[in-house]
């Protein structure tokens, strides 16, 4: 193994898992070292149910993102999320679309497929999912989940050409995969600007992550089921401490797949933002009981996704 682990650190990553966790001194660009994310809220009436729970938790989020998507949108729907987040100051993130389980191919749906998950599959995929960023964009979108590497590589090809705005923050999603310093930098190098690291992670193998990027980790601290089901609450301030810049990431537990989402589940989307809100505050209190000294963002702040309120005409 002693050439093996040479050759790493010859190459510039660590040679093996971080077990002394070491503090990390890295920071978003204004010098913080956490925001908190609320996933999957599906549509504008999800989103105005989220902000009414946040401002009566009094809660900072800094990140609100969704999975069903730019495709399954209408205009008009995403214009609405576009300004109430802008108007806040939060970060909207919306996936793109289709990715290989929305499509006809069954091997993404098989057990032994799963690994190609939501990435696109042949060219006119991924010409799809160019046009949904572009449309996203021009409404005013500035953040989208992307979880395939050719894809991620054409956000940083269309930033340069002039297809995307310079400041669209391309979110990696969970579902890549990339579970190691090696390929978790190659992410970076593609253009990743956040990385959501896989669920089961130790704080040591996310250690060794860490010492190998720059750009923010973003990590679920309450995992839906379908992604292990783990309650990491605890960990938080370690999770801060090691992790930095992190966003903390609060999913939900024991709640049906909405996943693609749309007025069929529309009561139940309501009830699960609701919750997620209410599990955010209890993660915000670990964070005010254990490590009050953590820095966080104010809303608004460098490096944020924040939308553009479009004056695109509709229809046009």
């Amino acid at each position: 193994m002693k050439e093996s682990r040479e050759l790493l650190e010859k190459l510039g990553y660590p040679s093996t898992d971080l077990r002394e966790l070491p503090t990390s001194k890295k920071t978003f660009p204004d010098g913080a070292q956490y925001r908190i994310e609320i996933p999957s809220v599906e549509g504008p009436v999800a989103l105005k149910e989220t902000l009414k729970e946040i401002d009566r938790y009094g809660l900072t989020i800094h990140r609100i993102s969704q999975g069903s998507g730019i495709m399954l949108q209408t205009d008009e729907e995403i214009l609405e999320m576009c300004n109430l987040t802008a108007e806040r100051g939060m970060e909207l993130s919306l996936f793109v679309g289709p990715r290989g389980t929305w499509d006809i191919s069954a091997q993404p749906l098989t057990s032994g497929g799963k690994s190609i998950a939501l990435r696109h599959e042949g060219a006119d995929q991924l010409v799809y999912a160019m046009e949904d960023l572009k449309r996203g964009a021009k409404l005013g979108l500035r953040g989208a989940l992307v979880a395939d590497e050719g894809l991620l590589m054409l956000t940083k090809e269309m930033k340069k050409h002039g297809q995307l705005p310079e400041d669209f923050v391309v979110k990696v999603s969970v579902q890549m995969g990339s579970a190691n310093p090696v390929s978790v930098k190659l992410m970076q190098d593609l253009g990743a600007d956040t990385y959501n690291v896989p669920t089961a992670l130790t704080l040591s193998k996310l250690a060794s992550i860490r010492q190998s990027i720059d750009i923010p980790i973003d990590l679920y601290v309450e995992v839906p089921d379908n992604f292990g089901g783990f309650l990491r609450y605890y960990e938080i301030p370690e999770i801060i401490r090691v992790l930095a810049p992190v966003y903390i990431k609060f999913g939900l537990r024991n709640h049906p797949d909405v996943y693609p989402s749309g007025k069929q589940w529309e009561s139940t989307n309501i009830s699960l933002v609701q919750e997620r809100v209410r599990r955010a505050s209890l993660g915000i209190q670990m964070i005010e009981r254990y490590c009050p000294e953590a820095k966080t963002s104010k809303l608004g702040a460098k490096g944020l996704g924040i939308p553009k309120v479009s004056t695109v005409s509709l229809g046009s």
